[in-house]
């Protein structure tokens, strides 16, 4: 196969786009034959069908899909590049890409990189989130330098990479004033047939809350699990349910949710890695992060 023509590949990416080799002309400045032309010949080219015929449109192939995906990797990446080249003023300023794994409190995570911005270097923080697994990857390749988890790097994952420690806290049980007025007073057994909300199976403190409400004979009436903590804890302001939060930020958890604290669980831990490929923290921005969840948020 002859090396990948990339004026084609901008091609088929605006038809894609627009949904019609006539827009996509227009938005080129180029004729309508000219696009079909180059579309003709990228398509043979690569040997595969590109698009399919929708009444007056053109709908992609699920190999076009997927082709697709690659292009706007690619030119993101291009418009990405021509920004930095543009904006000269970034050479005095640190970017710095942290991915957060949907299994870490959105306040956890800021309060951990929120040092970053106070370094006397001018730091440009680039934030990702998503499932632990996909930002590994992305660390693996160097489009990320740290990322923050609730647990190490999965061994299975053929990737060099380190896992540091930040802290680790125990559990609070919250629930609205109204839901508490309604529950025993004794924790934990106020929570026996109260309704909760859970974690969702990819946090790992999932199954330790299972285990631990086996442990302490307790029964609630669990309502709804949540891949994410923010929406688990806007459900809980709504009154749905009692639910966890890491110690550590539930007085800032229950000032924001207006929500009210039934009681702690020093047993029942969750900690808070920074996985890098820095066997030792050198980066300035990961040793602000490392320094100050250790004297500050974790203390």
């Amino acid at each position: 196969m002859a090396a990948l023509n990339f004026k084609h590949l901008r091609y088929f990416w605006m038809v894609a786009k627009t949904g019609s080799i006539a827009r996509a002309a227009a938005q080129l400045h180029l004729t309508p034959q000219s696009i079909s032309g180059q579309l003709t010949e990228f398509a043979e080219t690569l040997g595969v069908e590109l698009f399919r015929k929708a009444g007056r449109n053109l709908e992609l192939t699920d190999t076009g899909r997927h082709i697709l995906r690659h292009a706007e990797e690619i030119f993101s990446a291009g418009d990405a590049l021509l920004e930095v080249v543009r904006d000269t003023t970034r050479s005095t300023t640190i970017a710095f890409r942290v991915g957060c794994a949907d299994s870490v409190s959105k306040l956890i995570a800021c309060r951990l990189v929120e040092p970053a911005l106070q370094l006397a270097e001018p730091v440009r923080l680039i934030c990702r989130e998503g499932r632990l697994n996909s930002l590994i990857a992305e660390l693996a390749v160097h489009r990320l330098d740290m990322v923050i988890a609730d647990r190490p790097m999965p061994s299975h994952l053929s990737v060099r990479g380190y896992n540091h420690l930040l802290g680790e806290s125990g559990m609070t049980v919250c629930a609205t004033a109204a839901l508490a007025a309604t529950l025993a007073p004794q924790f934990p057994h106020c929570l026996d047939g109260a309704p909760l909300l859970l974690p969702g199976e990819d946090f790992a403190i999932h199954h330790r809350l299972l285990q631990w409400l086996e442990s302490v004979q307790v029964h609630p009436r669990i309502v709804g699990e949540f891949d994410d903590s923010a929406m688990m804890k806007a459900f809980g302001q709504s009154g749905a349910g009692a639910f966890f939060t890491p110690t550590v930020i539930a007085a800032q958890v229950c000032e924001q949710y207006r929500v009210v604290q039934l009681g702690r669980v020093d047993t029942l831990v969750e900690q808070v890695y920074a996985i890098t490929t820095e066997r030792r923290l050198s980066h300035p921005v990961t040793v602000a992060i490392s320094q100050a969840a250790r004297t500050s948020l974790f203390a």
